[in-house]
């Protein structure tokens, strides 16, 4: 191995990122080769002398960000009604227009309603929908009486 490939994959070693086969590799480096053991001693003095490293945060920055922080605001009462009453109108709205645009259901010989196919026309050709729509009832399949 060259010296610049193990320096260069040294932090990855100290961090464990390296594969098992490569650090291997890299041990048996660092066992022959005083320059880079000396890298590596280095590198594990910088890494112990930054972990050791404190970082306080100021004392004032837990007042800062409570200030920062409102408490949620309630919503009035006002505000739940209406938000009600639009879901209600948006309901009723809903199936005004759905039964406008689909057609009033209207009785087949036995009294029954029964709503209109015509909506199932714009299907694409070969979905479940023109399957439906073009289903023809054979007169002699027995289902009728």
């Amino acid at each position: 191995m060259e010296c610049q490939i193990v320096q260069a994959q040294l932090s990855a070693w100290l961090d464990d990122e390296l594969a098992e086969a490569a650090g291997a590799a890299l041990s048996a480096h660092l066992n022959r080769c005083e320059a880079c053991r000396s890298e590596w001693r280095k590198l594990t003095a910088l890494d112990a002398a930054l972990g050791s490293l404190a970082a306080p945060a100021p004392k004032e920055l837990a007042e800062k960000v409570a200030a920062r922080l409102r408490p949620p605001r309630r919503r009035q009462r006002f505000q739940s009604m209406a938000l009600a009453a639009c879901l209600v109108l948006g309901i009723a709205l809903g199936g005004a227009m759905a039964r406008g645009f689909y057609g009033a259901a209207t009785p087949n010989e036995t009294g029954a309603e029964v709503a209109s196919l015509e909506v199932f026309h714009d299907f694409p050709q070969g979905s479940l929908g023109a399957v439906v729509a073009s289903y023809q009832p054979e007169e002699g399949n027995g289902n009728h009486r």
